[in-house]
């Protein structure tokens, strides 16, 4: 086997991040979390001199609320418990989707996405599961989090319209903060805590479940 000489080509090295990057948002537990996520972002973005749009939307995050001294993991402590890195992910893909680097697997239609919006605020007046959300709204555009039903995940949903902000059902399973295990969960299946949808102040952006509502770890 000879090995091919010379670096690699800008385009190589572009698709190789691209895919990786998409890898570690589905997976950001697996890769390292958030730290894993920006490492990979800031290589990305210097690749496609692209710095200057990142600086701005770091900047953006941080005057909504969604960046904190300690990320966007700080974001979330106080709304979502435990450490939620499907959630983390799923704001870093928002920018990664502005840019051309999301890699979706289902893309709605204009109508279907306006259809999920109109249902959204009285269907989450009442507490669903996985289960219900996936009957509901089909499969998700892009997957936060592993594919096993047991685990909390964020179930993201975008059309071709980079413009229009993409959907996210925020899930969550584990164990009451007093129990001396995290296993088993309390769940058999992920509960929805909150949907999220928007560009103004981060806590703004969600709308709770009662579930959602019960669990905030800033109510507790």
């Amino acid at each position: 086997m000879t090995a091919s000489s010379g670096p690699r080509s800008r385009s190589e090295i572009r698709d190789y991040l691209v895919d990786r990057l998409n890898h570690a948002l589905r997976r950001p537990e697996m890769f390292g979390g958030e730290t894993a996520l920006l490492l990979l972002l800031d290589h990305l973005v210097y690749a496609e001199r692209q710095d200057e749009a990142w600086a701005e939307e770091r900047q953006a995050m941080e005057s909504r609320g969604a960046f904190t001294p300690t990320g966007v993991t700080g974001a979330f402590r106080a709304l979502v418990p435990g450490a939620y890195q499907c959630g983390v992910a799923s704001v870093y893909a928002e920018f990664v989707r502005a840019r051309g680097w999301l890699q979706a697997d289902r893309v709605l239609t204009a109508d279907e996405h306006e259809s999920m919006r109109q249902k959204l605020s009285t269907w989450v007046a009442q507490d669903r599961v996985l289960s219900e959300v996936l009957e509901t709204f089909g499969p998700p555009s892009v997957l936060f989090g592993g594919n096993n039903p047991l685990y909390g995940k964020t179930l993201g949903y975008l059309t071709d319209q980079a413009k229009e902000p993409m959907l996210f059902f925020h899930l969550w399973n584990g164990t009451d903060p007093e129990a001396e295990s995290t296993w088993p969960p309390i769940y058999d299946e992920p509960v929805l805590l909150a949907v999220r949808y928007g560009t103004g102040p981060f806590r703004d952006t969600f709308t709770f479940t009662p579930e959602g509502h019960k669990r905030r770890p800033e109510a507790g």
